[in-house]
């Protein structure tokens, strides 16, 4: 939402978890240290997605 494109990791303890694909709707945690870098925290369903586009907190 900042505007910045970073580049993010899957920490070890959600990465044999989940696959992430172009396109999905993810959390990141910016690096304190390094802005242009973050972990990837939460990845949402599909259904997860809709609610939030029908709440308002996603743009189309």
């Amino acid at each position: 939402m900042d505007g910045v494109v970073r580049l993010a990791r899957i920490p070890g303890k959600i990465k044999k978890k989940i696959w992430i694909m172009e396109g999905d709707v993810v959390i990141v945690v910016p690096w304190s240290f390094q802005n242009e870098k973050a972990d990837i925290v939460w990845k949402y369903s599909g259904p997860q997605v809709n609610w939030l586009q029908r709440k308002g907190f996603l743009k189309s």
